[in-house]
């Protein structure tokens, strides 16, 4: 009887397991089924590096490249903020905070992960934007710089959480070893724990990149939504989720710029791909080993 269990039971988790690769299959089909129309009547090429976004012009523009970059943009300042932060917050609680400040700290960083980004971007407006503004002397403060700091703060519990726990299952022989052999406990964290949980870190950084280039309402919120191709951080920018989000309730079912946000949706979905299986290649390798 308790191996019929096990078998019911096995059969199930692969049920499960199937269900999820065939939704997200059948996720990807659906967006190529109607992002792919668009390239009946566009080049694909221009419409991937073309540098004017002007859906409603006649005709309509349909190229893609600011909005590609201004994703790229605000995900770079992200992570150049986030990633530093959060390696650091994630040795700490790891390796030197006491117990009762560790406990502390990973409860407040889950609840960090948890609030809204709406409520996010709500917070960038009314605070960020301007103080943004006032210290860089610009016109607006809605800007790739502004987008980026929000980005980073909603990136951060995923780095942190996940950093910590790569830490944490660094085998406590190494730092003993390494104490064992005069290391002082810092040069023990850099040396030895760092490296052997390094491949956990990477992953952590892919997965809280991952997070960001996804984000949708924070970014539409404090970016400005210019589609023009951004020169530097001080300068509104508009990203490929805000695109859809803000556009796809006007656009006309059926219309070419109706395809063109199924179209961007790929793209995402492709990045996004892209992000999630090299994380999932830094976890394999660091299980492996």
């Amino acid at each position: 009887m308790r191996k019929f269990k096990e078998f019911i039971i096995e059969k199930f988790i692969l049920i499960c397991g199937l269900t999820s690769i065939l939704f997200v299959a059948l996720i990807f089909v659906f967006l190529l089924k109607e992002g792919l129309a668009v390239f009946n009547t566009t080049n694909p090429l221009a419409f991937l590096f073309g540098k004017s976004w002007y859906p409603v012009s006649e005709p309509p523009q349909l190229e893609i490249l600011p909005l590609i970059l201004g994703s790229l943009l605000v995900t770079l300042g992200a992570t150049v903020i986030s990633v530093p932060i959060g390696a650091a917050c994630a040795i700490y609680i790891a390796e030197i905070a006491p117990i009762k400040t560790k406990e502390i700290l990973k409860t407040g960083i889950e609840l960090l992960a948890a609030i809204p980004s709406v409520v996010l971007g709500f917070i960038g407006m009314v605070t960020l934007v301007p103080w943004v503004k006032t210290i860089f002397v610009i016109p607006t403060g809605l800007t790739a710089l502004s987008g980026s700091i929000i980005l980073a703060f909603m990136a951060m519990p995923t780095i942190v959480s996940i950093a910590e726990d790569a830490l944490y299952s660094v085998p406590k022989s190494y730092k003993e070893g390494a104490l064992a052999l005069g290391a002082t406990h810092w040069q023990s964290i850099y040396r030895v724990i760092v490296p052997a949980a390094s491949s956990g870190i990477l992953a952590a950084v892919m997965l809280g990149i991952g997070r960001v280039i996804g984000e949708t309402m924070a970014v539409m919120m404090i970016t400005g939504n210019a589609a023009v191709i951004p020169h530097s951080f001080l300068q509104p920018v508009r990203t490929l989720t805000a695109t859809i989000a803000a556009e796809m309730g006007e656009a006309v079912v059926g219309s070419e710029h109706y395809f063109a946000l199924f179209a961007i949706g790929i793209v995402l979905f492709v990045l996004s791909f892209i992000i999630n299986v090299t994380a999932d290649l830094f976890l394999h390798k660091r299980n492996v080993q």
